[in-house]
């Protein structure tokens, strides 16, 4: 159902001609920000509710426009109704259609409030959603590396700087360091949240309003912590926009970082992991291709939710208070964001825990590396001699080794004392990968000590945000 006159408009009396169409073309948003429909619709509910209960509209006309926009709101999820794309923006479709159920009566609804605290409103509160949603994703990619980190608590595999072997490391203690990451990104969108909260509506369009409202009666309806502290912030502030744009960006530099590891690991010359074929995808001319595109775009799309935090940077950067059209800019980097964090998170969830990682490949990989080099120069500290000089002992052993075509773990006895006449007799000779981690005890170490606290702790912050939440819904 729309109309088959032209677009409604919120405003024209001033003007004695209509737009022209390319304003109509620049100027029109109902393309992007008709996902606010839901919440438009919400926030003006809550609206009308406040309006006639504190007698800034008679109760039967708040009560008429309460009843068509819930009409609105079942009408058009169920697709009975629809809202007229030729409108400017959302709100303007909304009580467009409104208008058409209840007659002019729709016309109060915009009493004491500016679609410049609306949109702020409705886009508060749509974030506010979604971000929920986000982190619920981020949660479940967590629980994925836990489960794999604890099935593979007893692989070994090379631990890296500078993507050169540095030392050898449990695969689960570099999997949970995924875990922690996700974990500050969570922290992150809850503490947005803190400081989103908060509602605009009854700012008017800058000013605030003449009309004897209750905004507290809103925030509570609609969910909101609190109400905007002043007229001018709550109409202009965009910070909301951009700390989430910022967190987001944070959290696709860890899926990227993820899903780089996740295409090294999966190559023939890594040989770490064979991803599954629900996560991979072909090649149009290689038969043989597997490629792993689920990784490469978690990869990808992380410069493409870069940009969106610049481009609304740039955009608020030097505009005067308070509301401005440049704003209107604010919704498209951030759908596309939340967009994105709905599509990539899932896929690479499903990438770890359909991953086959290969324990025999990762041992081979450490065979030569030198990996324990830094255990036979602890072990000389253990003795007494300063760690520079133990250093530069253990580098000229390596370099020997490297030139007779020696591994460190091959060297006898009486090799090493050759290559080390500074080596005491009592000094331990084992320097495999496996005595290697299983030495590095420490709170934060790979030692599998080390990382079964790790997982505890790491199950303790899952398994209690569980029972909270089982509470909450019972």
């Amino acid at each position: 159902m729309s109309s088959g006159q032209g677009p409604h408009r919120l405003w024209g009396g001033r003007f004695a001609t209509a737009p022209d169409s390319t304003l109509e073309r620049l100027n029109n948003s109902f393309a992007f920000d008709c996902r606010l429909w839901r919440e438009d619709v919400e926030a003006s509910i809550a609206h009308a509710e406040m309006l006639g209960e504190t007698g800034v509209l008679p109760p039967e006309e708040a009560k008429a426009i309460i009843a068509g926009l819930r009409d609105i709101l079942a009408g058009v999820e169920n697709g009975t109704l629809r809202l007229d794309p030729r409108c400017e923006d959302v709100h303007t479709a909304v009580e467009a259609l409104l208008h058409q159920l209840i007659g002019p009566v729709a016309g109060k609804l915009h009493t004491a409030r500016s679609r410049n605290d609306q949109v702020a409103t409705d886009l508060r509160l749509y974030m506010k959603r979604r971000v929920d949603e986000v982190s619920a994703l981020v949660r479940k990619l967590q629980s994925a590396l836990l489960e794999v980190a604890e099935r593979e608590m007893g692989t070994l595999m090379p631990g890296y700087t500078h993507l050169q072997h540095a030392q050898p490391v449990l695969l689960s203690h570099h999997l949970l360091a995924y875990f922690w990451m996700f974990e500050r990104d969570r922290s992150r969108l809850a503490d947005w949240l803190g400081r989103a909260d908060e509602l605009p509506l009854g700012a008017g369009a800058l000013a605030g309003t003449t009309f004897a409202i209750d905004p507290e009666r809103v925030a509570r309806r609609l969910g909101f912590a609190r109400v905007a502290n002043n007229s001018m912030d709550a109409v202009s502030d965009r910070d909301f926009a951009l700390e989430f744009l910022s967190v987001a960006a944070i959290l696709m530099v860890h899926c990227s970082r993820l899903g780089e590891e996740l295409v090294l690991w999966s190559s023939q010359e890594f040989g770490f992991v064979t991803l599954a074929d629900e996560v991979t995808t072909g090649s149009s001319i290689m038969p043989q291709k597997k490629n792993p595109d689920v990784a490469e775009l978690a990869r990808g799309k992380a410069g493409r939710v870069f940009g969106h935090l610049m481009a609304l940077l740039s955009v608020m950067k030097s505009l005067p208070l308070t509301y401005n059209k440049d704003m209107q800019e604010d919704k498209e980097p951030v759908f596309d964001t939340i967009d994105t964090l709905l599509a990539v998170l899932p896929a690479l969830e499903l990438t770890i825990r359909t991953a086959t990682f290969h324990a025999e490949r990762m041992e081979q990989a450490m065979a030569g590396d030198f990996s324990t080099a830094t255990d036979l120069a602890d072990a000389l500290v253990q003795t007494g001699i300063p760690f520079r000089k133990a250093h530069e002992l253990v580098g000229q052993v390596v370099r020997a080794c490297v030139e007779r075509g020696r591994r460190l773990e091959d060297l006898s006895a009486a090799e090493l004392r050759s290559l080390l006449p500074e080596m005491p007799e009592n000094l331990p000779l084992s320097f495999t990968p496996a005595a290697s981690v299983a030495s590095r005890t420490t709170a934060s170490g790979t030692a599998p000590s080390s990382v079964a606290e790790q997982l505890l702790k790491a199950k303790a912050i899952l398994g209690a945000e569980e029972c909270a939440e089982s509470q909450a819904s019972s």
